[in-house]
């Protein structure tokens, strides 16, 4: 097995040799390679696969039960929440879990987060989540805050709330390519899934091409996102992964099918990817325009920043790159809108069964290749698309197979029906056929 250098091994390897290089600060990266290779080690770690996790994300609005209210006001927000306010909100907060273990995050458009604990089971998870929600909408609506399970504001134009240098960074480099990061940060939220990397640089490989290979059948099936306030016209099945696949390619369309493997793949591809912000004392954390993590690293950018980055600069880098599948010590599936109700439960199931077994992998892998490029096919035309509905079909069929418990099985055969109809998550629900 391929041994992966650790932080450590990586500031050794940074020491430079007296008389030949400038003296580098700890923490500091001596090549492209050393950053590379710390990438592969951070973001995956190696291990059985044994725990998932998910975050949830919702629309708010205030006073009237109405999607088309105005937004909350962040100082309410901080009230509702008290002891749970993250701290991008509420700086002093001690930022507790709820009871079942989530952590509350908000994003830039007031769009309300839990971000789950790990557990060993999908059951687990499912049943820590509805806990959380429930406590959370209780939170909430003592300030008559409202919750929506809509994956794009169809109401409201986008306003950003937060007011931290991260996202003014971000929406004045997004700003310069077109309407779709002002609606990506405020208009929309998603249904997120995150499973173990896996044991081994082979498994790892596998279990990352499969995430990748079934994503747009999968975005296909729980595609529910017509309707986006501010967005160009276009009839779209996913206008939240619309906004994502137009937003900035080199941040969120990586090549994957290109690279030899995910560990080396991943870790040269995001230092390519053009700065978002970079941290700093002020308030402005704009980067050179079009400069690269790399560009940082070899010294071109020295002048206008005054230092190269270290290792927390790298990790905070990797937060700032949105594929469809992120790498963050687990693997994150990032193409999923948030699901109406509750039947957010739907795609945690399907991908934990399908990433359940080496064969079941390898089998949901065949029967997806062959719509496997089609993402703007997916997000534009969902279940209409007759070759992705029938693999969406297999798939479910396949994730019901290998299910864990009987209620996930059940949910998941539900919407392979629902999918062999062409009808869509949003339909079953509107039509009672969903709680």
């Amino acid at each position: 097995m391929a041994v992966t250098a650790s932080p450590a091994d990586l500031a050794r390897e940074a020491a430079p040799v007296a008389g030949r290089r400038r003296q580098l600060p700890p923490g500091e990266f001596s090549s492209r390679a050393a950053a590379e290779a710390y990438i592969g080690g951070v973001c995956f770690k190696q291990g059985p696969p044994a725990l998932i996790g998910a975050e949830l994300e919702w629309l708010t609005a205030q006073g009237e039960y109405s999607a088309s209210a105005p937004r909350p006001e962040l100082a309410t927000l901080a009230d509702a929440l008290g002891p749970y306010a993250p701290r991008s909100l509420s700086p002093e907060s001690p930022a507790l879990a709820l009871p079942g273990g989530s952590r509350v995050t908000i994003e830039p458009g007031g769009q309300i987060e839990l971000s789950s604990a790990p557990f060993g089971t999908a059951a687990e998870l499912c049943e820590s989540l509805r806990i959380d929600a429930a406590r959370l909408r209780e939170l909430l609506e003592s300030r008559s805050i409202r919750t929506f399970s809509a994956a794009a504001d169809a109401f409201r134009a986008p306003r950003r709330l937060l007011q931290l240098p991260r996202y003014c960074a971000m929406e004045n480099t997004f700003a310069n390519i077109g309407p779709f990061g002002a609606l990506m940060m405020c208009n929309t939220a998603a249904t997120q899934v995150s499973v173990d990397a896996g044991a081994d640089p082979d498994e790892v490989a596998a279990r990352w091409t499969a995430l990748y290979t079934i994503g747009p059948a999968l975005l296909a099936a729980f595609a529910c996102s017509p309707v986006l306030h501010g967005a160009p016209p276009g009839q779209w099945a996913s206008q939240r992964m619309r906004a994502w696949l137009r937003l900035d390619h080199l941040r969120t369309r990586p090549s994957v099918h290109d690279w030899p493997g995910p560990i080396a793949g991943y870790g040269h591809w995001a230092l390519d990817v053009p700065l978002l912000c970079v941290r700093s004392e002020g308030e402005d954390w704009s980067p050179p325009p079009g400069a690269t993590f790399a560009d940082w690293l070899c010294g071109a950018l020295d002048d206008e920043l005054g230092r190269r980055p270290d290792h927390t600069d790298l990790d905070y880098h990797l937060t700032t790159v949105f594929p469809p599948v992120r790498a963050g010590g687990h693997l994150e599936v990032r193409y999923i809108d948030a699901q109406p109700g509750d039947s957010w439960s739907v795609p945690i199931h399907a991908i934990d069964a399908l990433m359940s077994t080496p064969a079941t992998v390898s089998e949901a892998t065949a029967l997806a290749k062959p719509v496997a490029e089609l993402w703007t096919e997916a997000a534009r035309h969902g279940l209409a698309d007759p070759e992705l509905r029938a693999v969406a079909v297999s798939l479910l069929e396949l994730a019901t197979e290998f299910a864990a418990t009987r209620t996930a099985a059940l949910e998941l055969a539900a919407a392979a029906q629902r999918c062999r109809s062409g009808r869509t998550p949003l339909e079953d629900f509107e039509s009672g056929v969903l709680s």
